[in-house]
């Protein structure tokens, strides 16, 4: 009779040693109450999906379609990108800013998050500083070649845009926070200052545009002329001055060491743009404070109190509890402000003078001239398509730098 040896022995021990794992059972089929849910769960969207896909996703595809057709009144021929061509003009030119714009986003990730437990942290980080150096030249080179061959017009109106909000989200935000600060306060009158901060935000854009127009007019004995006229300051033409802001303050200092064109980028806003800025944080001041009031309404008071204990100051309680909690609504206000802003139409629209020759004419305002003013409709959608590929671009900016920034909870 044949005897197992020992190395056989040992290896049927272990084997008889180690547990066998169970048998995978085979996934359950859906309930019938399962299924139910689900069912329920969809219905409940449907409303939601329905009124996005008409109203939001099915215009953004159809104006994809209008835009590749000569559209003037009736559809015409197929041209393509021809239209897009004639708002970027050469097409090296867009994908080098677009391009320049993404190199941004992977130079933070480079300068942030690329091997962060690695050791080769200073290499990573003089790698990013040189993809953000090579991001800027891309995006200056394109813009260059694209101003040179497209529709000098839109792209411009695109500065307009970037003036518009920058110069207008990040006061809103600031003041908001600071406004929110003071009326969380126990003070009399709580929520009467609330309703007078919040009341330009519902204060039709169209009625609060014309009051601007005549609080803000060139004429002297006007309220904003007359308050200057009390500091011995001229008056000033407002929405009726097309000069950038640098040249009416700097303009004498900067023609003697030479500089006399004010017509690039560095020259900054028009005075009539800053007018329409004005305007727009005087507008969503209010609305972002009592979102930040929200906001602070869910800080837990125990926070203060054991910071109090501690010795914090107030100043320090602000900046160590109030603005890193507040992260989240700070981020929500700013990329929805932004996109409000590269978006705005109404009262830009009655402010707007002719006289100051498109001195506040951002995107918007120029695809409705495009549209309405020369029934251009198919280069109409390419600017509206061009646009649109921007603010998402932006969007994806801001989550990338801001994002990572948020506190979680």
């Amino acid at each position: 009779m044949h005897t197992p040896s020992r190395q056989t022995e040992d290896d049927l021990n272990v084997a008889l040693a180690t547990p066998t794992p169970p048998a995978r059972r085979p996934a359950k089929p859906a309930s019938r109450a399962q299924r139910r849910d689900w069912l329920t769960g969809y219905l409940f969207i449907l409303p939601a999906t329905v009124l996005i896909a008409i109203f939001g996703l099915f215009p953004i595809g159809y104006a994809l379609y209008m835009s590749v057709f000569r559209w003037r009144i009736r559809k015409g021929a197929f041209i393509g990108l021809d239209n897009y061509a004639d708002v970027l003009g050469n097409g090296w030119g867009a994908l080098a800013f677009f391009g320049g714009l993404l190199l941004i986003m992977a130079a933070h990730w480079l300068w942030t998050d690329a091997f962060r437990r690695s050791g080769g942290a200073t290499f990573l980080r003089a790698g990013g500083a040189l993809v953000m150096l090579s991001a800027g030249v891309f995006i200056a080179l394109g813009w260059r070649l694209m101003r040179d061959a497209g529709d000098d017009r839109f792209l411009d109106g695109l500065v307009r845009t970037v003036y518009y909000g920058f110069g207008s989200v990040p006061v809103q935000i600031i003041l908001a926070l600071g406004l929110a600060s003071m009326l969380f306060q126990k003070i009399r009158g709580q929520e009467l200052f609330r309703m007078l901060y919040f009341l330009p935000y519902v204060t039709p854009a169209v009625a609060g545009a014309a009051i601007f127009r005549s609080l803000f007019s060139p004429r002297p004995e006007r309220p904003v002329n007359a308050l200057l006229d009390v500091f011995g300051i001229a008056p000033q033409q407002w929405l009726f001055e097309a000069r950038p802001v640098s040249q009416l303050v700097f303009g004498g200092w900067l023609e003697r060491i030479g500089i006399t064109d004010f017509s690039g980028f560095w020259a900054g806003p028009s005075l009539a743009l800053v007018t329409v800025i004005v305007f727009g944080i005087w507008t969503y001041t209010g609305y972002n404070a009592v979102i930040f009031l929200a906001g602070l309404g869910n800080i837990p008071k125990e926070l203060y109190e054991a910071a109090a204990i501690d010795g914090a100051t107030r100043r320090q309680q602000f900046t160590q509890i109030t603005v890193p909690l507040l992260s989240p609504v700070t981020f929500y206000l700013t990329v929805l402000g932004f996109i409000g802003t590269f978006q705005a139409f109404s009262h830009i629209y009655v402010m707007r003078d002719r006289a100051t020759r498109d001195a506040v004419d951002t995107a918007s305002i120029v695809i409705f001239d495009t549209f309405y003013g020369r029934n251009n409709f198919s280069l109409a959608a390419a600017q509206s398509v061009v646009l649109f590929a921007i603010i998402l671009v932006l969007t994806l900016l801001q989550n990338r730098f801001m994002g990572s920034r948020v506190f979680r909870g």
